[in-house]
């Protein structure tokens, strides 16, 4: 790993971070406020696939979060970059809200099999079809492959169990897109003008926030809201740069041991 630079940029992970669902996190409003007086580029890089950029940006909006659009870098962003690139015709298996982030697309006729999380479409019929698709030599590009997130009644599968059954099923493996993957991080910073060294990762997931900025140079901060778990922690190695209470405490860290 490259040496440590003074820090440049702060990259926030938003579900389980800054809120959940409906319900920000306490103080976090505040902490992000202070973290913008600092001489710090901030993003927000996020794995959700359950709505829109449009729509996600209007939630964090009503909790009176100041965040603008092109300072988030969404998984579904990803997703449609690379649709693009290869010219694949997808069978999107995504949120109904998540639709918009793919206008233009063509999907009739699918040679690709794109998941993201999709409750209401993870059924028979359509993993059926998608597994059909892909023993046929369709690829599969998973919009990330998180085991689970937080709601507000608690834990709920994320997209990960489904995608890893169809590359069982198939014998085949997915290209993922989302965090943890080390272009993901390294997009996210692109046009910061800053280097993985110069920046610092805060989320609740130890391994698609934490672990995945750290394997590509970032610090990585994991805050103990969202899906945190007990010891999530020791689950990666290294572990994390630091483990806190919440994403205000996360800001304290920052502004008074790294700026």
């Amino acid at each position: 790993m490259a040496a440590r630079r003074a820090l440049k940029a702060v990259l926030v992970d938003l579900s389980g971070t800054l809120h959940t669902e409906d319900a920000a996190v306490p103080g976090a409003q505040e902490a992000l406020k202070r973290l913008r007086g600092a001489s710090v580029i901030v993003r927000f890089v996020t794995n959700t696939t359950k709505e829109s950029k449009q729509d996600l940006l209007e939630r964090l909006r009503k909790l009176e979060f100041d965040i603008s659009e092109d300072e988030i870098f969404t998984s579904l962003t990803a997703a449609r970059s690379l649709l693009e690139q290869k010219q694949v015709r997808p069978m999107l298996l995504v949120d109904d809200r998540a639709l918009p982030d793919f206008k233009g697309i063509q999907t009739s006729d699918p040679n690709a099999v794109v998941m993201g999380l999709a409750p209401e479409h993870f059924h028979y019929q359509n993993l059926n079809q998608a597994f059909r698709l892909l023993l046929d030599g369709a690829p599969l590009i998973a919009i990330h492959k998180a085991r689970y997130y937080k709601r507000k009644d608690g834990l709920a599968l994320g997209p990960g169990p489904f995608v890893t059954a169809l590359e069982y099923a198939t014998d085949t493996k997915a290209t993922v897109v989302g965090k943890p993957e080390k272009t993901f991080f390294l997009e996210a910073l692109r046009g910061t003008g800053c280097e993985p060294e110069e920046a610092v990762m805060i989320g609740d997931d130890c391994r698609d926030d934490v672990g995945g900025a750290q394997d590509v140079g970032m610090l990585g901060i994991l805050v103990k809201t969202g899906k945190y778990r007990a010891s999530d922690e020791e689950k990666i190695n290294p572990p994390p740069y630091l483990t806190c209470e919440s994403f205000p405490h996360a800001v304290d860290h920052i502004l008074q041991h790294l700026l």
